[in-house]
């Protein structure tokens, strides 16, 4: 009896382009190179979660901190910076 189950995939060309180079480039299929990405994925899941968690709680207080500070000590500075913040947000992340 085998060990592996079967289990089917839809990818998008991009994906499906780069699991192909990637597994050219290591002299290896592509089922291993998903493989890899599954345990890759797997072994880290429960730590990026809590990672993540703990870096929206460290960046909403931030947020909080500042927008209380501003508001009551530079309210005049309020609406520019939040105008800067939208035009960084753009032009480095693409929203």
């Amino acid at each position: 009896m085998s060990t592996t189950r079967h289990c089917t995939v839809r990818l998008n060309r991009q994906q499906h382009d780069r699991i192909l180079a990637l597994a050219t480039e290591q002299n290896c299929n592509p089922s291993e190179v998903i493989r890899a990405a599954v345990d890759a994925y797997l072994g880290t899941a429960t730590l990026l979660t809590s990672s993540h968690r703990r870096l929206a709680r460290i960046s909403e207080f931030m947020q909080l901190a500042l927008d209380v500070i501003i508001s009551e000590q530079y309210p005049e500075f309020r609406d520019r910076i939040i105008a800067n913040a939208d035009k960084r947000l753009e032009q480095y992340h693409g929203a």
